[in-house]
């Protein structure tokens, strides 16, 4: 590729947008993007403002180099004095920008790899945006995909047209990831940095499994039942506060389902080795915070709704149920309440008594034995 056929070039835009799947306005982008790179790169310097525009007419190219008005030029490739400035356009002042038109028919080779590179890059990156703008309206479902590459700190996953991440952070802890297997993922997001969009994808987040008991609860579509809170750890153990606005309905039986089907078919998915709990909501905070730190069995609570704090009593052998394997069982609970959960452990007063101190069974012996002695 010696240099650059403009005329061939502009009758591959068609061609291109047709292959790609893209708009024609977004393929002419590409290539005058590309155009005023390869011109900077021949006749200009690194950083110069260059824009380029195509005339798919006749095949050539004009490209635009911007330069600032100031007093004094430090650099001709990016300022422009007053003086001169004013001979093309009266009325200039300090701090506007000129621009320089060039005709443009062809580059050199070095030039031509380098619009070369720019549209093959600038392509992908449009492809992308088309793709995942497809995606945008399906944030916060869940969609099935395939594992297509396990990295240290990311599993990269097919969906349909396009390829998203889970990030470390989004994937269930200790899961095992095998390159071809098929998973549900959460399409979390669309981010828009660094390196084109990317598609970031959860199997971690609380809402996967919230998703996930919608498939296996239809009371929740038809509002008998709801779910009040979650508050997981991904792996290891989910909390579920549910409600049910219909009298007479069981929230947690309905989320059990029939011998335990519903809440094992959700289990199945993320993996036997995560404990769901599901509690019952409710408004009393108190009554709420009992619920929460089950299957603990909690004496008092006392709240501080100032501080959105509660000291919670238990007995001695409640205690570590209360506070769970490494803190989890508080620790879900808090995030589920709302409220910080401190743990103490109840110590029951002392009963007061009127009656005259008992004797010790030796005293009785010895009073017996002196009765019959007399």
């Amino acid at each position: 590729m010696e240099e650059i056929n403009l005329k061939q070039l502009t009758l591959a835009v068609r061609t291109i947008a047709e292959e790609k799947n893209l708009p024609e306005e977004t393929v002419l982008s590409v290539i005058e993007q590309a155009i005023a790179a390869a011109w900077r790169r021949d006749n200009g310097e690194r950083d110069q403002e260059v824009r380029s525009v195509l005339n798919v007419n006749d095949g050539t190219a004009t490209v635009f180099v911007a330069r600032e008005v100031v007093e004094t030029v430090g650099s001709d490739a990016f300022e422009i004095s007053l003086e001169d400035a004013k001979k093309r356009q009266a009325d200039v002042q300090i701090g506007d920008i000129i621009e320089d038109e060039y005709e443009v028919s062809s580059f050199g080779r070095v030039a031509a790899q380098t619009a070369k590179q720019v549209v093959l890059q600038r392509l992908r990156e449009a492809e992308r945006e088309v793709v995942l703008e497809e995606y945008e309206d399906k944030i916060g479902t869940v969609v099935n995909g395939t594992v297509q590459r396990v990295e240290p700190r990311v599993v990269r996953v097919e969906v349909g047209k396009a390829n998203g991440i889970i990030p470390q952070s989004e994937q269930i802890q200790g899961e095992f990831y095998s390159v071809g297997s098929r998973i549900k993922v959460f399409i979390k997001d669309i981010e828009r940095e660094n390196r084109g969009p990317q598609l970031i994808l959860s199997r971690g987040n609380e809402a996967f499994i919230e998703y996930l008991f919608r498939q296996e609860v239809p009371e929740l579509e038809t509002g008998a039942v709801e779910v009040k809170a979650i508050a997981r750890e991904a792996g290891r153990r989910t909390k579920i506060a549910v409600a049910s606005s219909v009298p007479g309905v069981d929230p947690v039986g309905t989320f059990v389902g029939g011998h335990g089907t519903r809440v094992q078919a959700v289990m199945n998915e993320v993996g036997d080795q995560e404990k769901i709990d599901i509690i019952t909501f409710s408004d009393d905070i108190e009554e709420f915070i009992k619920n929460a730190l089950s299957p603990a069995e909690i004496t008092k609570v006392d709240i501080k709704e100032a501080d959105k704090r509660a000291t919670v009593y238990v007995t001695e052998d409640q205690q570590s149920i209360a506070i769970g394997r490494g803190g989890q069982n508080v620790r879900l609970a808090s995030r589920l309440t709302g409220y910080e959960l401190d743990i103490e452990e109840y110590v029951a007063p002392a009963k007061k008594t009127d009656k005259a101190p008992r004797k010790n069974i030796e005293d009785s012996l010895l009073d017996a034995v002196e009765e019959v002695a007399e």
